[in-house]
């Protein structure tokens, strides 16, 4: 007799994750657990449940063995490491399409976690040092640095998300620096700053007399990054109508030109980032739910400067130095006050007012060899703090 969803939940009555990339197979996994007692959650990849469990502890989890994005053992092992207490038990969403009377029969008992395997693959994911570019060591910034590189090798299309300030950019590169499309362009986009008159044009391209002005043909970033990775920041500022065309490039891979009935099929790996939620613009109509899946396969959440304790000693040194280095100045420290006053501060500007701040505090140091409270406070509204 075949087993059922629940049954290989050893009959939890709680909160269930389902984590498939099939919506029917979700669906119907989701009315299998379904009753008076029972909750269920769904995410779309392994990464997207491995976020929903941050917010939503789960009793269990179904995991799919075709997942979009991971690999469903390395996903297993992960969730077992940091929640012990919840019950993963896979699931085959291409072996329930050939069972035309029961979905029931896709579902297999977890076998247990290999643990020699299991620690082999911490320590590939676990790897020593930041992500190129980056610096901070703090463990909110260590799991960014982890799902970068875990994905970094794969096609997947990468939703970046957090705060104004936090480096998205710089995360989308160094996932660009880790592929196998290292050697090809990587061409970055600001939705955001680009007139929605003239953003179908710079993505696409277009030819000569398109549009009055168009004197030339011209390719389009899309086209120019032709190997390599498409980085589409502030993506949830795409107005409608280019949300539907950037889906239907997603789709198909294909690039038509303005004026052109000329396609060209493009090879080029999509990240995109944005500081807003797009879950709460697709709730109101503002950004397309089948776009947002597509985005979505593996989503990063940067966390804020504020929550990186440790980090902004770290990132202030790497400012101060850079700045001496680039005007062939000695080297300059931090005094203690200093370091006490930025590492005092909300920051709600981020790494990047950080940086602004460093930057202000090396001018105003002058010749001295130290950066002092004074040098860091000016332009702050907190109290005066004086050397010791």
């Amino acid at each position: 007799m075949a087993a059922t969803a629940q049954s290989v939940l050893g009959g939890s009555q709680g909160r269930i994750l389902i984590a498939s990339g099939n919506p029917e197979f979700r669906r119907q996994m989701a009315m299998q657990t379904g009753g008076a007692k029972s909750q269920t959650e769904e995410a779309v990849g392994g990464a997207h449940a491995l976020a929903k469990l941050v917010q939503f502890p789960c009793d269990g989890v179904l995991l799919d063995r075709h997942l979009p994005d991971l690999d469903a053992e390395e996903v297993a092992h992960m969730i077992r490491q940091k929640y012990p207490r919840i019950e993963v038990t896979f699931v085959d969403s291409k072996l329930a399409a050939t069972d035309a009377h029961s979905v029931s029969a896709s579902a297999e008992v977890a076998e247990p976690v290999n643990e020699e395997a299991a620690e082999e693959y911490c320590s590939s994911v676990e790897t020593e040092g930041s992500l190129p570019g980056m610096i901070g060591q703090s463990a909110a910034i260590r799991r960014t640095y982890q799902l970068a590189k875990i994905v970094a090798g794969r096609d997947t299309t990468v939703l970046i998300t957090g705060e104004t300030g936090t480096g998205k950019e710089l995360v989308a590169q160094a996932i660009h620096k880790l592929s196998p499309r290292t050697k090809h362009a990587f061409v970055a986009v600001n939705c955001a700053a680009i007139p929605e008159s003239l953003l179908e044009a710079e993505l696409f391209g277009h030819v000569r007399g398109a549009f009055t002005g168009a004197v030339q043909s011209r390719l389009g970033r899309i086209h120019v990054a032709q190997g390599g990775t498409l980085f589409l920041d502030e993506v949830g500022d795409l107005p409608l109508s280019m949300q539907a065309k950037l889906l239907r490039f997603l789709q198909n891979g294909e690039v038509q030109r303005l004026g052109s009935s000329d396609v060209y099929r493009v090879d080029v790996r999509v990240v995109c980032a944005t500081n807003a939620s797009l879950q709460e613009q697709v709730e109101a109509k503002l950004f397309r739910q089948d776009l947002y899946y597509r985005l979505a396969v593996f989503p990063i959440d940067l966390p804020p400067l504020r929550e990186r304790g440790g980090d902004i000693a770290l990132l202030a040194e790497s400012f101060l130095h850079g700045f001496c280095n680039d005007a062939g100045f000695p080297m300059k420290s931090l005094t203690p006050a200093a370091l006490g006053v930025l590492e005092q501060r909300k920051w709600q500007g981020n790494v990047r007012e950080l940086q602004h701040v460093l930057e202000r505090a090396f001018i105003l140091s002058g010749n001295s060899r130290e950066v002092c409270a004074q040098h860091v406070q000016a332009g702050n509204e907190s109290r005066e703090v004086r050397e010791v």
